[in-house]
Formats: structure tokens, C-alpha cells, sequence
């Protein structure tokens, strides 16, 4: 019998040498490491009898035609990762879904509609300061501008995209019609804790996170640190610490709130004056819109009072924002049923990163399948899943596909 779970991981390390030298794996967009991926790919796709092309937003698909005018379901996850990353991370949602398909044609089952496994080009937004780019291109919202975006070296995102064989300009056209397609479903390592401690090997994802992101600028007054009194100070890290201890109590207190400052900049960060200004930014992720919403407005009322507490002028701006998207619950219950068919109880959790499956839900319905992450570990080379893992993600994307087919 076939052991599928060390077959992915077979197929998973011979991609993590697709990769450019250094620690782990960094595979970024329309580089010569993201053809040999998508080359390797293609050779293990027209081996099990999909039909392989590359699109213009470089996402390569392989189907599986099915009856004449059925729909489609759409399965997959990027080839790109972070810099010095994971070998597991994205790519794994590629290849897990096309050992599911293999083993079904090893079991005889051909199925009612139409399969197609996609491997997107660019989900980490590493090379360039854009993302996304292949599934919002599929569902149409698709923004031509980012074209123009440069990555590190100069190189604009529509001459990269040319240099690799693409025609940028034909990305418009690859919208697909939301009436040929029944929906898409993405695995994913799960990059947290929660399975691992659960001591369950797949889980299903309820929502992907919306988030909001703010930049808070405060001023206040400096002076030296030795003969400035502690009374009357405006200190503007002082409020800068108030402002981060709010934001993690908050977040302590209310369901499904998670709230992070990862930067912060103090001016004039000399070690003997108090500091002046500071800098720094507050994100907001949750699965429920209202819970993120009202996190971000108590945010900006509890620095109008600070500023008035403290003395200082506190200017706290909303610079982006981006709303959950929930999975769809007729394929979740159906995915829920594949799980339990392999042992499992069905545990659900929401995504609080972003993947392709948050654009392609303005095609289609969306569902997630997240596999157990050692140690939670994600975007680092000591990123792992167990091969017994994987092993139960592609029954249970097997099952999901026979379960899909009976309705």
C-alpha cells in the first residue's frame, strides 16, 4: 500500500531544493527557483493525467476535465514562501491535494465534475510590496496598478512577469465565472498551537481573520533625563507604553481579539533624555468584523484620553483594513464529515493569517483544511508537519472530494 503522507514528504523536500542558498527554503516570484518549482510540479501533474497550463498571473493549473458542462472545484495554495522560510508553508497546499487526486484514480473513483489544483505565484508579498496577485486575478478584482511596483532592485513587477514568459496584460481576462465554479478549498499548515494541543492532526477553518492596521504618532516634550522632575513629564514612551499595555489587555479580555504592536520608534533614543515622540503601529485581527471594528474605535478614544492624561498629542490613524472572510458552512459540514471518516473530531479554528482562499472568496465559496504545525513553528526552517499528518489530510481530501460528489 501506498504510504501518501511520506510520499508528500518525499515530494516536499525535493521542493525545498527549489530555493535560493541559504537556510530554509526562499522561493520568491518569477525567479528561476519558482520555474524549477513550477517545472517539478508540472511533471508530477501530467503524471497522474492533468492537463497543465501557466496562466498570465503565473499561477499554474492542472485539471481534471470532468462530464461536458459540469463545474469546477478548485483546490491548492502558493509556491512562494518567506525569506529564509519553511518547506511546508503554502507549497504543501499544492502538493497534498494532488496525491488526494492520485489516490482516487488509484481507487478507480472518477468523479462528476471537474478538479483543478492551482499553485499561485506570489500569496507572502516578499519580492514585491503587492500579493495575491493570481486569486484575485480568478475572482477579478485584480488592480493593474501594482504592475508598476519595484522590487528591491529596481525591477518592476510587469517586467518580471514579462521576463518569465507572462503577458501582464492579459491578466484581466483570466476572471473566471462564479456560475462554472463550485468552490475552493486550501490547505494549509495550521502555523499555531492549537491542533498540536488538541492532539488532532487536521482542523477545519471557521473564518479568516479580517485585520486593521493604525499608525500612532505621539508628541510630547524632551529634556534631561537627570534634571527634568518625574512630575509633570510628557514622556512620550511613557504613553507609548500605556497604549501597547491597553491594546494587550484588550486583546486578553475579548473573545477572538488579537492585538500586536510590532513596531516601535522612540525619538530622540539617546540613553540620558526623556523621549520626545514615538512611533508605532497597532494591528487588530479577529473573525468577527464587529469584535475588530469596535477593538479599533476603543483604540482611538483611549488615546484621545491619554493625550489629555498625559499631556501630549497623540495622532492614531486607520491605514488599512481587510474583512474576514467566513468558509462556507454547507462545504464545511461536508468537509467536518471527511475528517470524522478518518478518526478525527472535526476541531474548528479560525485563520488569523491571510492566504489566497481570503481573495478567492469573492469568486466562490471558500473552505480551509489546516494540518498540525510542530511546535506551531511557520516562516522559519524548522517549520515542520509529520508525514503521518499529511497522511490524513489527503484521506481526508480524498473523502471530501467523494463526500463533494454525492451532493
Amino acid at each position: 500500500m501506498t504510504d501518501w503522507g511520506e510520499r508528500a514528504a518525499a515530494m516536499l523536500a525535493q521542493l525545498s531544493h527549489l530555493s535560493e542558498p541559504g537556510p530554509g527554503v526562499t522561493r520568491l516570484p518569477f525567479t528561476p527557483e519558482h520555474r524549477a518549482a513550477l517545472d517539478l510540479l508540472k511533471e508530477w501533474m501530467e503524471g497522474i493525467g492533468l492537463t497543465v497550463t501557466l496562466d498570465d498571473a503565473g499561477t499554474l493549473v492542472g485539471r481534471l476535465d470532468g462530464p461536458p458542462g459540469v463545474g469546477t472545484f478548485l483546490m491548492g495554495s502558493h509556491q512562494d514562501s518567506v525569506r529564509e522560510g519553511g518547506a511546508f508553508d503554502g507549497i504543501m497546499g499544492v502538493v497534498l491535494p494532488l496525491l488526494a487526486l492520485e489516490k482516487l484514480r488509484a481507487e478507480g473513483v472518477a468523479l462528476t465534475f471537474a478538479v483543478e489544483i492551482l499553485a499561485f505565484a506570489d500569496e507572502e508579498g516578499v519580492r514585491f510590496p503587492t500579493a495575491l496577485i493570481g486569486s484575485r486575478a480568478l475572482a477579478g478584482r485584480y488592480d493593474n496598478q501594482v504592475l508598476d511596483m519595484r522590487d528591491a532592485n529596481g525591477v518592476s513587477l510587469r517586467a518580471a512577469m514579462a521576463d518569465f514568459g507572462l503577458n501582464p496584460d492579459g491578466i484581466d481576462a483570466l476572471k473566471r465565472d462564479p456560475d462554472n465554479v463550485i468552490g475552493f478549498l486550501e490547505t494549509h499548515i495550521e502555523q499555531g498551537p492549537v491542533l498540536e494541543r488538541e492532539c488532532e492532526a487536521v482542523g477545519i477553518v471557521t473564518a479568516i481573520c479580517g485585520i486593521e492596521r493604525h499608525q500612532i504618532e505621539i508628541v510630547g516634550e524632551t529634556g534631561h533625563a537627570g534634571t527634568l522632575p518625574m512630575e509633570g513629564r510628557r514622556d512620550a514612551l511613557v504613553t507609548a507604553a500605556a497604549i501597547v499595555t491597553e491594546l494587550n489587555r484588550a486583546a486578553r479580555s475579548t473573545p477572538d481579539l488579537r492585538a500586536t504592536v510590532g513596531a516601535l520608534t522612540v525619538e530622540p533614543n539617546v540613553v540620558n533624555a526623556v523621549p520626545r515622540a514615538a512611533h508605532l503601529t497597532a494591528e487588530l485581527r479577529s473573525p468577527c468584523d464587529e469584535t475588530r471594528r469596535a477593538a479599533g474605535v476603543e483604540l482611538h478614544r483611549f488615546a484621545e484620553l491619554l493625550a489629555q492624561e498625559k499631556g501630549v498629542r497623540i495622532n492614531c490613524t486607520r491605514t488599512y483594513a481587510q474583512t474576514a472572510q467566513p468558509c462556507s458552512p454547507d462545504l464545511s459540514v461536508q468537509l467536518g464529515r471527511a475528517v470524522k471518516q478518518t478518526g478525527g473530531r472535526g476541531v474548528s479554528l479560525p485563520s488569523g493569517a491571510t492566504h489566497d482562499a481570503s481573495a478567492m472568496a469573492d469568486l466562490c465559496p471558500i473552505i480551509m483544511l489546516f494540518v498540525r504545525s510542530q511546535d506551531g513553528i511557520s516562516h522559519k526552517p524548522e517549520e515542520f508537519t509529520a508525514p503521518e499528518d499529511m497522511n490524513t489530510a489527503i484521506d481526508v481530501l480524498a473523502r471530501f472530494l467523494k463526500i463533494a460528489d454525492q451532493k
